[in-house]
């Protein structure tokens, strides 16, 4: 679905919908630990991975602080869920869920940067 952002429903506290992403591995690069979060959560093979932007409010993550840099990315086919997903979906900007963490911001952020191209 062109234009879709993929999101998955986390099995894990805190629960709800968010986008897909993890924790990088010790000498891993972002770029290969999201390509590797992508495929776990949502068995998707991405390209065209760009850097968005990174987030580092402290309060963004209620466990601990923690900053994300963002990417985003193409792939053609359907996501599944999988490792830390119970579900994975596309979803457009007019049918997002509620959204955990700063995601809802984030996703703002995109649509409106989007939107200036």
């Amino acid at each position: 679905m062109k234009g879709a952002i993929v999101l998955i429903k986390r099995k894990n506290p805190p629960h709800g919908w968010a986008l897909p992403g993890g924790f990088v591995d010790y000498g891993e690069s972002y770029e290969t630990a999201a390509t590797r979060e992508a495929k776990e959560e949502t068995g998707l093979v991405v390209k065209n991975l760009q850097q968005f932007r990174t987030y580092s409010d402290p309060n963004r993550d209620p466990r601990q602080h923690t900053a994300s840099t963002v990417f985003i990315a193409q792939a053609t086919t359907q996501p599944t869920a999988g490792d830390d997903a119970a579900e994975a979906k596309l979803f457009t900007k007019e049918n997002l869920p509620e959204l955990v963490f700063d995601h809802s911001k984030i996703i703002a952020d995109y649509f409106s940067l989007k939107k200036e191209m």
